[in-house]
């Protein structure tokens, strides 16, 4: 049987073949790419330690050889087309977050935001500016169409980051994620290309 065939939103090898760009964002920060040193894996380390963002994140990360680990797998999961994470820092210094895509369909022209950011970095705007500056770049650069973002209805600090970078609100997910005090239901939000 013949018929038409959609073609892919963003074509196959777009993340894999082309280096991660350095992204720069406001207030000397940049999302540049993980790295496999000590500083970045003592970050994730500090991160996997942090109630918020393992509570939130449902990341656990306890020993810097499980960090290096996972800063290996973020790269392997670029290579392979199904994410593409940075580490947020300032310009040549140690990260204090991340901001990434995940579950990235390359072929379907969609992906899911993540982001955390280290208490010290927290509520001076860097996960919104991180959020803004990805997405512009997954939308605009990239090529993608619909980006989502879902988070915990009961952590309303991450329900601004959103709001604040033009995401509408497309409803909520109930019961659809699993943390270790229980199924929370989701907000989910969406930014789709062309969006204001």
């Amino acid at each position: 049987m013949s018929g038409s065939r959609i073609p892919a939103v963003v074509p196959e090898g777009r993340l894999a073949d082309e280096s991660q760009p350095v992204l720069a964002l406001p207030g000397g920060l940049e999302l540049r790419p993980w790295r496999l040193d000590e500083a970045d894996a003592d970050t994730l380390l500090t991160a996997g330690q942090d109630p918020a963002i393992s509570r939130w994140n449902l990341f656990c990360v306890g020993s810097r050889e499980e960090a290096r680990g996972r800063i290996e797998r973020l790269h392997q999961r670029r290579r392979a087309e199904t994410a593409a994470i940075w580490a947020i820092a300032p310009l040549g210094g140690a990260a204090v977050g991340l901001a990434g895509l995940n579950d990235v369909d390359l072929a379907g022209g969609w992906a899911e935001v993540v982001y955390w950011v280290l208490p010290e970095a927290r509520g001076g705007g860097t996960a919104v500016e991180a959020t803004r500056r990805l997405s512009r770049w997954a939308l605009d650069d990239l090529g993608l169409h619909p980006l989502t973002l879902c988070h915990s209805v009961a952590n309303p600090a991450s329900c601004r980051v959103p709001e604040k970078v033009g995401y509408a609100f497309e409803g909520t997910l109930r019961s659809a994620l699993l943390h270790a005090d229980g199924w929370h239901d989701l907000h989910l939000h969406a930014l789709v290309a062309g969006d204001a």
